[in-house]
């Protein structure tokens, strides 16, 4: 299939195809006879994979380490395993902030008139105090600078 067709069966762009061959992050794609892409299964499986561990945050870097271990003619699992168990550290940490700001917007939700009405008039008093404060330093200014003269 061409590139246009791959890209519509994985819902990966074109350009970001291109891209994923020019990084190595996918092999070389062979090349019909007028240089077409000819994209086969194979590379849609790395397409997927690809699409798959950059959803899960993993940095090109980590990715294209990734791939060169799976690539490689001895066996790196330990290494290729390690890299996947550092990409799940890293989204559980993800997640766990992620928890941690929806348990916060509940708790605000849930004590909405015990505790924000509560906590927003206060802001808002201080908004008023600093006004006036900026509202008199200006006056104060104004009547320096008339005597002056």
């Amino acid at each position: 299939m061409n590139i246009k067709e791959a890209s519509e069966k994985t819902g990966v762009s074109s350009a970001a195809i291109r891209y994923y061959e020019k990084e190595s992050l996918i092999p070389p794609i062979d090349r019909t006879a007028v240089g077409n892409r000819d994209i086969d299964d194979r590379i849609i499986r790395r397409i997927t994979f690809v699409t798959q561990m950059r959803a899960a945050g993993m940095s090109i870097e980590n990715l294209r380490r990734y791939i060169e271990l799976f690539d490689a003619q001895e066996d790196n699992t330990k290494e290729q395993k390690s890299l996947l168990q550092e990409q799940l550290s890293v989204m559980e940490e993800k997640r766990d902030d992620l928890q941690a700001a929806i348990d916060h917007l509940n708790y605000k939700l849930n004590h909405f008139y015990d505790h924000m009405e509560t906590t927003e008039e206060e802001l808002r008093e201080l908004e008023r105090q600093h006004a006036d404060k900026v509202a008199q330093k200006t006056t104060e200014d104004s009547d320096e600078s008339n005597n002056a003269y």
